[in-house]
């Protein structure tokens, strides 16, 4: 059966590749990827594959159902795209100025919908029924995967697997984690409210911008003195704005930011630590403040059943040459709320570009991927489809 699937997905690759290509020349914002999705349901439609639009807003859904008994397996891709401007320069570039897939989402999709064109193909040979959920608006909280969910696309689900084109590593490589891979992904604004005057006399002012530098400073020791050492976490300031004229002091100053943690106690201690220190900072230099900490992603927490599973399929898979525990990543993937209620393990596919050395990173505006890569995606998600049927 797995010599079947691959052989047809190879026979399939360069519809792979121009699937890609076009939702590459395409790409759609967040909660705006209503022609990505038509496309997605179309392509179901001309195959004869039951789908369903409109999951939990532009969602799409799609089902196999093997002749024979078994579990039921989804298998998730998302497909929107970045407010990046693509600045690469090749055939398949962005049509779309100021907005790209620099994430590797569009090969996601086009992974997923071959794939899912083979199960069909096979599915007379096949075990247990198989889920393709097409995700819209990964890149932007509160995502697509809580509302999808909401909406019922995990009913009757046993299993569920996902995986992300990762262009930092090479082609070959699969990248797995039990337990947490991911991050939780939060986000914070502050606003600092001084007393504004004449450059020439501070003593008359309140500077915010002295206050909110000395916060960015102050908040830098959340994690390097009040977090345990053996826990990771990260608070960064990522914008500072406050725009006067040269001989003004500013009234008014703002930071944006993200905290990214794995525990959610940890979580929880840096959200009440920092409107700790912002009061404080804010009251050593008698001026107010208003502080909105809105919680994104939680981790992404892989399962261990799952997760061995998943290396075991990747072995069978012969263009794989790597298979390695990946670190644990920073970055956010809404990914999680599908492994909170369901069993499953999300994993990272080797895709960087050739020559690249070394390329370009995700959300860069000349981002690429190696399509080959999709390639080995397919054929490790497709085979641990498959074989979920026999293991216990």
């Amino acid at each position: 059966m797995l010599k079947q699937m691959f052989l047809k997905l190879e026979d399939y690759y360069e519809e792979m590749v121009s699937i890609r290509r076009y939702m590459h020349q395409h790409p759609e914002l967040s909660f705006q990827e209503y022609n990505t999705a038509q496309y997605i349901q179309e392509f179901y439609e001309k195959l004869g594959i039951e789908v369903k639009g409109n999951i939990g807003g532009n969602g799409i859904v799609a089902k196999v159902y093997g002749k024979r008994p078994g579990k039921t397996v989804a298998l998730r891709a998302d497909f929107d795209a970045l407010p990046i401007h693509d600045e690469k320069d090749v055939p398949y570039k962005s049509l779309v100025p100021g907005v790209m897939h620099a994430c590797g989402h569009d090969g996601h999709t086009a992974t997923l919908l071959v794939l899912a064109k083979v199960l069909d193909e096979l599915k007379d040979d096949l075990e247990g029924n198989y889920v393709f959920i097409h995700q819209h608006a990964e890149e932007f909280a509160p995502g697509g995967a809580i509302t999808m969910i909401e909406d019922g696309c995990l009913e009757g689900v046993d299993v569920i697997f996902g995986t992300h084109l990762w262009a930092s590593e090479p082609t070959g490589t699969i990248q797995y984690r039990t337990g947490p891979i991911m991050a939780a992904a939060d986000r914070f604004e502050i606003d600092i409210q001084g007393k504004g005057g004449h450059g020439a006399q501070p003593h008359k002012t309140k500077d915010a911008i002295v206050t909110a530098s000395q916060l960015v400073l102050n908040l830098q020791q959340i994690v390097s003195r009040k977090v345990n050492p053996v826990e990771s976490a990260v608070v960064t300031v990522g914008t500072f704005m406050s725009e006067n004229a040269f001989n003004v002091i500013a009234d008014k100053a703002k930071l944006i930011g993200t905290v990214r943690t794995f525990n959610d106690n940890v979580r929880q201690y840096i959200e009440e630590e920092m409107d700790r220190i912002i009061k404080g900072t804010c009251y050593l230099s008698d001026s107010t403040y208003n502080f909105v900490y809105e919680r994104g992603y939680p981790a992404v927490v892989n399962h261990g059943k799952e997760t061995e599973f998943l290396i075991a399929s990747a072995k069978e898979v012969p263009e794989v040459i790597t298979i390695e525990e990946s670190e644990p990543q920073m970055g956010g993937e809404d990914f999680s709320y599908y492994l909170k209620e369901i069993p499953g393990t999300f994993f990272f596919t080797g895709a960087k570009p050739p020559g690249a050395n070394p390329g370009y990173p995700h959300h860069h505006p000349k981002f690429d991927i190696d399509e080959n890569a999709m390639l080995i995606a397919a054929k490790t998600l497709g085979t641990a489809a498959i074989k979920i049927h026999g293991s216990k």
